[in-house]
C-alpha cells in the first residue's frame, strides 16, 4: 500500500517524473503552478460549501471531477509530447 501511495504521487507531484518532464524547468514550474492554485481554489470553495450550504454537495463532486480531468488533460498533452 505505501508502494502504491509512493508511486501515485511521485506520478504528480514529483517533477522530475510526471508527464511535464519533457518541458523546460520554467514552463514546468509554471504549469505546476497553475494546477497547484485550481486545487487550492477547488478545496477552498470546497470547503466553503460544505460548511455553508451543505445540500451542494453535488457541486463539490464536480469541481473535483473538473480538478481531475482537467490535470489529466495537462499531463495527457505534455505526454503525447515527449
Amino acid at each position: 500500500m505505501t508502494t502504491t501511495i509512493k508511486t501515485a504521487w511521485n506520478a504528480v507531484m514529483n517533477a522530475e517524473q510526471n508527464p511535464l518532464l519533457a518541458l523546460p524547468r520554467a514552463t514546468r514550474f509554471q504549469l505546476m503552478t497553475v494546477l497547484s492554485f485550481m486545487w487550492s481554489s477547488i478545496f477552498c470553495i470546497s470547503a466553503g460549501l460544505f460548511i455553508w450550504i451543505p445540500e451542494f454537495v453535488f457541486g463539490h463532486v464536480v469541481l473535483l471531477m473538473l480538478g481531475i480531468f482537467g490535470t489529466g488533460f495537462i499531463f495527457r498533452i505534455n505526454n503525447s509530447t515527449r
